[in-house]
């Protein structure tokens, strides 16, 4: 079954029932190991996390920053191959590299230098028979199409709810 065959039902539901495209993904970080490390949970998978060593973190696990610039290479290698199969370029292989810039200073308080990436460099490798002429498609499509991509340029609103309870547990929204 190709990925479009896949895709037609769930996009000819959306188009009937808008409502239904609407989803909330969720993450829960917590206090794992000390003030140095946390555990993310995804509601489907438990992943480690811990400060950079850049700020006095082990370096045992990734940090923030590296969760950050994986969430773009994945989403970005995904959307792009999803595309391609989309586009019928066949036998095609991704690969995505992201590399993001930034001053620890300002995570420590240490300099007046901005919190967070400078700059963020995405590069798109494929290999297999990609004509030129659909290349510019490929690329316009997977840019447009790619969530994590389109949330960095355009970023939503943020809202932050701070709540002490008795187990200590902060809800936050976003």
């Amino acid at each position: 079954m190709t990925l479009r065959e896949i895709q037609e039902p769930i996009k000819a539901r959306y188009r009937d029932e808008p409502d239904a495209a609407r989803i909330t993904l969720r993450a829960i970080g917590s206090t794992a190991d000390g003030a140095m490390s946390c555990s993310v949970d995804l509601g489907r998978a438990m992943y480690a996390a811990g400060a950079h060593p850049g700020v006095g973190g082990s370096g045992s696990a990734a940090c923030s920053g590296d969760l950050l610039l994986a969430a773009l290479a994945a989403c970005a290698q995904l959307t792009c191959q999803m595309v391609a199969a989309n586009m019928g370029l066949d036998g095609v292989a991704v690969s995505v590299t992201v590399e993001g810039d930034l001053d620890l200073r300002g995570t420590l308080g240490t300099a007046d230098v901005p919190v967070g990436f400078e700059a963020i460099r995405v590069q798109f490798g494929l290999s297999g028979d990609v004509p030129a002429e659909r290349l510019a498609k490929l690329q316009e499509r997977t840019e447009r199409y790619c969530v994590v991509l389109q949330t960095l340029l355009a970023p939503p609103s943020i809202d932050a709810d701070w709540s002490v309870g008795s187990e200590g547990s902060v809800g936050s929204s976003a």
